[in-house]
C-alpha cells in the first residue's frame, strides 16, 4: 500500500478550497441604486442644471437599495418623478420609482427687510431649495444681492425675485443737483431739479433751474448729473 506524504495530505484541505474559490462566478460590483438613478438623471436633466445646483433623488418605500445596472429609464423634467427599471446582481429585474428633486444653494434673507434698506453680505445666508421652488426670477447668486436697495419687502428666509431689489437709488425725485454740461473742451455746470428717482449710470430728466427747460442727463453720483454734448 502507497502511503503519501503527511504534508501533501495536510495542504489538501486549502487546494480544494481555493479550487472551489475560482469555481465561482464572478460577479461585477453592485452600486447603490440611488447613485445608478442620479446617474442617468443628470444626463437628462444636466443641460439646464445651474453650475452650483446637484439631484437629490428620493426613492419610494420599499424599493431595493443596490443594483447591478439601469435597462430603461423615464422621467418628468418639470415635476422630477421618475421610474426606472433595475437589473439586480442576480439578473432579475425590479422596477423602482420615486422623485429627481433638482437643488440649488441660493442667498435668502436672514431677517426680514424694509425698502429703501440696502441689502449688507450679514444680512443673507445659504439655503438649499429645489429649482420648482424658486421661480424664473429668483435671484441666485449672493453676488447680485449685496449693494443692492430693497424696493418691496424680503421675507427671511424666502428666495428674493429680482423686481424686489434695484440698484441704491443716488438722486431723488425733487431733489436740487448739480448739471454738468461737457461740450468739446469746455465744462459748464448749472442747478437743476431732478424729476425721478434714478441710480448710477441711469437716464434722469432734470429741470434747468436757470432756463426752466428739461434736459436728459446721466446720474453720475450723489446729486450730480452730466449731460454730454
Amino acid at each position: 500500500m502507497t502511503r503519501r506524504p503527511a504534508r501533501v495530505l495536510t495542504l489538501l484541505p486549502a487546494l480544494m478550497a481555493a479550487l472551489l474559490l475560482f469555481a465561482q462566478p464572478v460577479w461585477a460590483s453592485t452600486a447603490m441604486v440611488t447613485d445608478l438613478i442620479e446617474e442617468r438623471a443628470l444626463a437628462e436633466l444636466g443641460r439646464v442644471m445651474p453650475e452650483n445646483g446637484r439631484i437629490d433623488i428620493r426613492m419610494a418605500d420599499g424599493a431595493i437599495r443596490e443594483g447591478e445596472f439601469i435597462q430603461e429609464f423615464w422621467i418628468d423634467p418639470d415635476s422630477g418623478q421618475f421610474i426606472a427599471n433595475v437589473v439586480t446582481e442576480y439578473g432579475e429585474t425590479q422596477r423602482v420609482w420615486g422623485l429627481a428633486v433638482m437643488t440649488i444653494e441660493v442667498p435668502v434673507p436672514a431677517r426680514r427687510m424694509l425698502p429703501d434698506e440696502i441689502v449688507q453680505v450679514s444680512d443673507l445666508t445659504m439655503v438649499e431649495m429645489p429649482m420648482q421652488r424658486l421661480g424664473a426670477f429668483a435671484i441666485h447668486s449672493a453676488d447680485d444681492l449685496v449693494g443692492q436697495q430693497v424696493r418691496r419687502m424680503l421675507v427671511a428666509g424666502r428666495p428674493v425675485p429680482r423686481q424686489s431689489v434695484i440698484p441704491p437709488v443716488i438722486i431723488s425725485r425733487g431733489e436740487k443737483v448739480k448739471i454738468s454740461l461737457n461740450y468739446g473742451g469746455l465744462q459748464l455746470t448749472a442747478n437743476g431739479r431732478a424729476m425721478a428717482d434714478a441710480h448710477q449710470g441711469q437716464e434722469i430728466r432734470v429741470v434747468n433751474l436757470s432756463s426752466n427747460k428739461a434736459i436728459s442727463a446721466v446720474a453720475t453720483g450723489p446729486g450730480l448729473v452730466e449731460v454730454d454734448q
